[in-house]
């Protein structure tokens, strides 16, 4: 049966019964085996569904569609809308911009279980990391130990990669399969905050052999990527896009320049200056004497217990509701 683009805009939206992007639409058209009905032949269908919702919003007075958002821009169907406004629940329905505060309630430090489980799993990295509370470090004048500290810090063990007579070998040949990451978190990266942020993780990352800068949400502007790219080569600062309702498929958006040789002088500092991350390094120190990971890192969410996190902490709109403008 063939249908068009609003008609099926109209079925997933219908089903879904929450906002979605035209690429979002489109996906969830294709689980439920119904994109081939409108017989597209382009290679990016979800631009001409988008197109037409647009069209039908802009021209057609009694259009069922509404966009809640802008970068990204997202739809909902009129029906359901009214439904959850008379329900007095919004928090469904998170891009209002009314609805923009109470969605938005949680800080930096609320990102950092994303992050982990991130790197936890991903392949790049495969990393137990631990959490550097500032407020754990030693009480200087004011300043000194500004940008110093990461938020989180980061430990590759080849322990399950390499077989004890591999590493014995490397450890014979003074090579090292180990490897320290160090990353600064951020909720929103845009040109205003661009050069304060990248030089913030700039600061407290490089002494690592890989420094990133990691962020729930980019703006949509390619001369700021352009700048992100430019200062990717000059500094070597990777940065990391989280997705939060797809953790695994957050985004290494620019890899970070790795070091062959840590700093230790910074190192030192830190270990004297923050007793979390003085923990961090005796707790490396032990596993790699017994060969195995016994200390005890940031935890690593299930599953279920990450979906519940997000809805808790609302970051699972997050990327909805730091675009409305």
């Amino acid at each position: 049966m063939v249908i068009t683009f609003i008609e099926l805009a109209i079925e997933v939206l219908s089903s879904v019964k929450r906002p979605l992007s035209e690429r979002e639409i489109w996906n969830e058209a294709n689980k439920m085996n119904i994109s081939d009905n409108v017989k597209s032949k382009g290679k990016t269908p979800w631009k001409t569904l988008g197109a037409r919702i647009y069209t039908d919003i802009k021209d057609n007075p009694n259009t069922r569609f509404i966009q809640v958002s802008k970068r990204p821009a997202k739809f909902y169907l009129k029906d359901f809308e009214m439904v959850e406004s008379s329900d007095l629940n919004n928090e469904k329905f998170p891009c209002i911009e009314s609805d923009i505060q109470k969605v938005i309630n949680f800080n930096e430090r609320d990102l950092h279980p994303l992050l982990v489980r991130f790197l936890y799993s991903n392949q790049h990295f495969k990393c137990n990391t631990k959490t550097i509370f500032h407020q754990t470090s030693n009480k200087r004048q004011k300043g000194y130990n500004e940008w110093l500290h990461p938020d989180l810090v980061g430990i590759y063990f080849p322990f399950d990669d390499y077989s004890l007579e591999t590493r014995r070998l490397q450890e014979a040949f003074k090579i090292s399969s180990f490897k320290l990451f160090s990353f600064e978190m951020k909720i929103k990266l845009n040109f205003t905050n661009l050069r304060e942020y990248y030089f913030q993780a700039v600061s407290n990352s490089s002494w690592a052999h890989e420094g990133y800068l990691v962020v729930l949400d980019i703006e949509d502007d390619g001369l700021l990527y352009d700048e992100l790219r430019r200062l990717n080569n000059a500094f070597g600062i990777g940065v990391i896009k989280l997705n939060p309702m797809e953790i695994e498929q957050s985004e290494i958006l620019f890899p970070s320049k790795e070091r062959d040789i840590i700093d230790m002088d910074t190192v030192d500092r830190l270990a004297g200056e923050n007793k979390d991350f003085r923990c961090f390094i005796n707790d490396i120190i032990e596993d790699i004497k017994v060969g195995k990971v016994k200390s005890t890192y940031d935890k690593v969410y299930t599953e279920d217990e990450y979906e519940r996190y997000i809805a808790e902490k609302g970051i699972n709109v997050a990327s909805n509701s730091l675009t409305c403008n």
